[in-house]
Formats: structure tokens, C-alpha cells, sequence
């Protein structure tokens, strides 16, 4: 994150005077959904209990990412949010809410149903972003908000909630794992296989970001025949994945080993055990990014200045965003089409690039993450 000026310091620790008079004992967030917007979430988190180690951390979250960040050492409570009850959901988080007063709650959410469970948590302060940046009445919500600030990558964005509290966020640590009960299944994951692996993040929840199965399928070749890596396909199980699975491996010489669908604490170990990891834009990516595990991010719908790997690993984006030469500035508009842009070539090119540049660092990068 680039240095805040003197002049936002200074605005900064205005408003955190005015907020917040006592210790931040007691601290709420609101992050409801996506898994990457949680590994996000969890240099604010760590940042947090390195400023306060005594104090009391509540998340608020899905089903889903609370699967990833259950047993997070720095996290003391996780508030399920189950959005499939429908309106059972909120009387629910608004039962278990009623006996945890907090002293400052984090509406990390720009979305209404975060902007709900905001209103129902309990606490003097209640912080969102600024109304130009806050969708759907998201600042009715909240007491207080941050600064307005300029579009910067969603990390940073996040890290502006510290600037205000007055919380260091430097040095930045996800502390994702994997955890030691865990290591046990890694080991025993990839004892059975020769190689050193190449995971491949082969699906998204947005048909807008995904790439075509027959250039996965030649990538998983090359992979194979001309690195000497084993291929493994990492995601979930939906349809659309399923389906490019079943192409891959029709089309492939050798078909790779496949984990769709394994629980996230258990992508967290593949990730952590893989060589380097090739990923379309969604939460392994950024789960390979905590991890210090170099990752090719295939980038063309979503701008990979505001939502790309966040600050490790740019010389290996294979970026459709921007056309050649362009500099485009940090926004969140999307641009559709583009994923077809990115042809083997481009890839493998990433591959080679990052085997020179990172052969033998990556795992000693995990241990610090």
C-alpha cells in the first residue's frame, strides 16, 4: 500500500479521536460472502489482534467462507449467516447478535443484506465506507464513515478502516495455514504423488471469467510433457465446472488429477503444497496469494489493479483487462469478452517465467504469510 499522506493521517486520527474513546475490545465485522473478499479480511483481522491481542473478534459470515477462516487463530468467534433461510436468516443473526455488544462494528459490505446485519449488531459505532463508494443505502446503516478516498485495489480499501481506528496494518499477514492439525492430510495428499504439482483453479461462480476447456487441457499437457509438473485441477463442483472437467480430461494425453468440490481448509493445503498455481480470477487465487504460492492469474473481466494478487506476483499476470500499452486507471467497471483473449502462449510464457523466478521460494514465502 502506497504511503497515506500527511494531510489523510491527519484526518484520520481526527475522526478515530471522535469515534473511539476507549479500548477496541469488543469488534464486530460484517463480511458476509466471497471467498477471496474473505482472505481479504483477514489482514484487518490479524492487523487487529497485533494492535489489541485481548480483544474479542465476531465475524459475521456465509456458510461457505466461514468454512475457510474456522480456526483462524486471530479469529475468537464466527456468527453464521445463512442466506438460503431467507428472512429466517435474519431473525436468526439478530437472536445471536442481541448478546454480543460490540465496541465497533466494520460494515466491510457495500450490499444490502450486510447493510441489514450492520443495523442489527449492536454497538456505538457503526463504520461503512464513504457514501460514493457505498451501494445500496449502505450508509443508513452505519454510524460513521470512512474518508472519502480515490479507487484503490479492495485490500487497501479495507485497510482504510484501520487508518481511521489508528491500527498499523504493516506487516501485512494472513496467517491463512495451513493450521498444524492440518498437516497430517497434506502430507497424506500429496505422498502419492511423484511430481511437483501445478494446481489449476479451472472455474468461477461468473461464466464472464472463465476460460475455455480445450486451452486449459493444453495447458495441463505442457505442464506435464515439458515442465515435468503434475496438473491438478482445484474449484468446486458446480455445473459449469464439471463440465470443463470432463473436457479437459477428454482432451488431454494426460489427464490430470482432479479435486473439485474438496473442502476449502483442504484447498488451503493443496495450494500450500503446489509449486505454482494457475488461476482465473476468483478466491484461490487469492488463497495462493496469502499463501506466498506463485500464481498466473488469467485476468479480463474484472480490473487486476483493484481485485488482482495483491502486491506479490504482478510479473505473472496474463492481463486481458487492459489492451496493449494502455494505462488504465484503478476502477471496478467491467469489461466482457476479453477472457478469450488469453491464448496458451500467454500462459505457458507465465509458466516459464515463473519457474525461473521462483524456483525454491515459495514455500519458504508461506511459512511468513
Amino acid at each position: 500500500m502506497k504511503a497515506t499522506s500527511r494531510g489523510w493521517s491527519a484526518a484520520f486520527t481526527a475522526i478515530a479521536e471522535k469515534m473511539i474513546s476507549g479500548p477496541l475490545d469488543r469488534i464486530g465485522i460484517v463480511m458476509l460472502t466471497a471467498i477471496g473478499d474473505a482472505v481479504h479480511v483477514l489482514p484487518v483481522v490479524t492487523a487487529l489482534k497485533r494492535h489489541s491481542p485481548n480483544s474479542h473478534i465476531t465475524w459475521v459470515l456465509q456458510p461457505g467462507p466461514a468454512s475457510l477462516v474456522q480456526g483462524h487463530p486471530d479469529i475468537d468467534e464466527v456468527v453464521i449467516f445463512d442466506k438460503k433461510r431467507g428472512l429466517t436468516a435474519y431473525t436468526e443473526v439478530r437472536h445471536k447478535l442481541a448478546s454480543r455488544p460490540f465496541d465497533v462494528v466494520l460494515d466491510l459490505q457495500v450490499y444490502l443484506k450486510a447493510g441489514i446485519v450492520t443495523w442489527l449488531a449492536r454497538a456505538p459505532v457503526k463504520l461503512g465506507f464513504d457514501r460514493t463508494r457505498a451501494r445500496d443505502l449502505n450508509s443508513l446503516f452505519t454510524t460513521h464513515a470512512i474518508p472519502r478516498h480515490a479507487q484503490q485495489h479492495v485490500q487497501d480499501q479495507y485497510f482504510e478502516f484501520l487508518d481511521v481506528l489508528g491500527v498499523p496494518h504493516e506487516p501485512v499477514r494472513w496467517n491463512l495455514g495451513p493450521f498444524p492439525s492440518e498437516r497430517a492430510r497434506q502430507r497424506e495428499f500429496f505422498a502419492g504423488i511423484e511430481r511437483p504439482v501445478a494446481s489449476l483453479v479451472i472455474g468461477t461462480s461468473n461464466p464472464h471469467k472463465d476460460w475455455l476447456p480445450e486451452r486449459w487441457a493444453d495447458i495441463s499437457d505442457a505442464l506435464y510433457e515439458d515442465h515435468g509438473l503434475q496438473p491438478v485441477l482445484a474449484g468446486g463442483r458446480s455445473v459449469s465446472e464439471l463440465e470443463t472437467e470432463r473436457i479437459i480430461r477428454s482432451l488431454t494425453r494426460h489427464p490430470p488429477l482432479s479435486t473439485l468440490g474438496v473442502p476449502l481448509r483442504e484447498l488451503v493445503g493443496i495450494l500450500d503444497g503446489s509449486e505454482l498455481v494457475i488461476s482465473l480470477d476468483t478466491g484461490p487465487l487469492h488463497m495462493a496469494v496469502a499463501l506466498g504460492k506463485p500464481v498466473i492469474s488469467l485476468m479480463g473481466y474484472n480490473n487486476p489493479k483493484r481485485v488482482g494478487p495483491y502486491r506479490r506476483f504482478h510479473d505473472l499476470i496474463v492481463d486481458a483487462y487492459g489492451d496493449p500499452g494502455e494505462d488504465y486507471p484503478v476502477t471496478p467497471a467491467h469489461r466482457l469478452g476479453r477472457m478469450k483473449r488469453i491464448q496458451v502462449r500467454d500462459v505457458l510464457g507465465k509458466v516459464a517465467l515463473a519457474r525461473r523466478s521462483y524456483a525454491g521460494r515459495a514455500g519458504a514465502a508461506s511459512t511468513r504469510s
